[in-house]
């Protein structure tokens, strides 16, 4: 064989092999940076997570304080219409005392 040929066949093997390493090492330089990517968009979505329960609390806590408040309004209606019936009443009571 001709020395050309055999540094030919040795350079393509060398090219091959060079090939294939950069190939491998780009591939995990891929897979770490996709792995960081990931942990940056699952670290996003469990803060997400946690503020969505958050606000659910919220809203539950929100909601019994507007039960309570409608329940109170309601006392405070009815009571106010007893006061309204006396206090006509009484004013019932003056205007035919002074009448008399």
């Amino acid at each position: 064989m001709e020395i050309g040929i055999i540094i030919s066949i040795i350079s393509l093997v060398v090219a091959a092999i060079v090939g294939f390493t950069n190939i491998k090492r780009n591939q995990h330089a891929d897979n770490r940076q996709a792995a960081a990517e990931m942990t940056t968009v699952i670290v996003k979505l469990e803060t997400l997570n946690n503020n969505v329960t958050e606000m659910k609390t919220e809203l539950r806590s929100l909601g019994t304080n507007y039960q309570e408040i409608r329940e109170k309004l309601i006392i405070l209606e009815q009571s106010t219409k007893s006061a309204h019936r006396r206090i006509d009443t009484l004013e019932g009571k003056e205007t035919s005392s002074n009448t008399h």
